[in-house]
């Protein structure tokens, strides 16, 4: 914003101000819009000029400030306050409702206060049945993340785990938020599992945060992020697929030890936290993935599917 457009509504503010604060100290009143004194005293300069067009001096706005206070004289019919427009209104409606939806708020009460003084200011303008806000769930749960983490509280959750397509309530100690691919997640020592865990705020489907103190394991350390999010471990499980081409983007997406490519199809080798990711991946796949190894995956999987077109038959 330019240095006009920030005094423009300075301007038109300082009247109806200093009428309600008639004898009020220059430095004061500098000090209420946020400006220097010597500020003030140029915006003062121009009022003084300023009054309905085509008229005489007696038109024009009076001041008196030539000494330490300044004081109204003559208003030139700038008496109140410029009333809010209806899409100024509704501006701040949906600004405030957005700070009353989201979880961890400091202080609510007064953001309901200072929404019903604007529904108020805008004379049934605001049509408060088309205003609705919802927040996606990142943006729900960061307030309260931060606030547990700044407080050094811990949290309760309830998370959704896709690759098990499983949801499972935790008690964890937060230790850091952070974003990656356009993506927040918290990092947190988990109690239930009993090492570090990181978690997608977007599938966080309930969070609480405790009234006991987080405590992290003195000697925790922080995920190196260098490498992303998902970082396979040696004591993993090894799995071998063979993938056709609309499943190429496994390859890609996720970090693997080998990729061959034979006969146009691709063969990866990927550790794998957690065996149902594989059968997810290979049920979803209509026949474009294929275990190889280990053998006792691939034969769990291929008696589910199996099961699953018996099912099917017998109806």
């Amino acid at each position: 914003m330019t240095g006009n457009e920030e005094r423009l509504p300075r301007l038109l503010a300082l009247v109806p101000y200093l009428q309600a604060h008639q004898g009020i100290a220059a430095a004061t009143a500098a000090a209420d819009f946020g400006i220097t004194e010597e500020q003030l005293r140029r915006d003062l300069r121009l009022l003084w000029m300023c009054g309905l067009p085509g008229h005489g001096p007696g038109d024009l706005i009076d001041l008196s400030f030539d000494g330490d206070t300044v004081s109204v004289i003559f208003d030139a019919g700038m008496s109140r306050p410029l009333r809010l427009t209806a899409q100024e209104a509704l501006a701040l409606v949906v600004a405030l409702r957005t700070l009353a939806e989201t979880p961890g708020l400091a202080d609510g009460d007064a953001v309901q206060r200072a929404l019903a003084k604007v529904e108020a200011a805008a004379g049934g303008e605001v049509d408060d049945t088309t205003v609705a806000v919802e927040l996606d769930a990142a943006a729900r749960l960061l307030p309260a993340v931060h606030r547990a983490l700044d407080e050094s509280r811990a949290l309760a959750l309830r998370y959704y785990t896709a690759t098990r397509d499983d949801t499972t309530d935790r008690v964890v100690d937060p230790l850091r938020v952070f974003e990656m691919d356009g993506r927040s997640y918290l990092e947190a020592w988990c109690r239930n599992a009993e090492g570090v865990r990181v978690f997608r705020l977007d599938r966080i489907e309930h969070l609480e945060q405790l009234d006991e103190p987080s405590r992290p394991p003195a000697d925790v350390q922080l995920r190196d992020l260098a490498e992303g999010v998902y970082q396979p471990a040696s004591e993993h499980l090894l799995a071998l697929l063979r993938l056709w081409p609309p499943y190429f983007w496994v390859a890609d997406y996720y970090p693997t030890e080998e990729v061959q490519e034979s006969a146009g199809l691709l063969q990866v080798s990927l550790r794998v936290a957690d065996p149902a990711w594989v059968r997810a991946l290979v049920l979803g796949s209509s026949g474009e993935v294929e275990v190889l190894s280990p053998g006792w995956l691939a034969e769990s999987i291929r008696a589910e599917a199996a099961a699953a077109l018996d099912s099917y038959a017998a109806k």
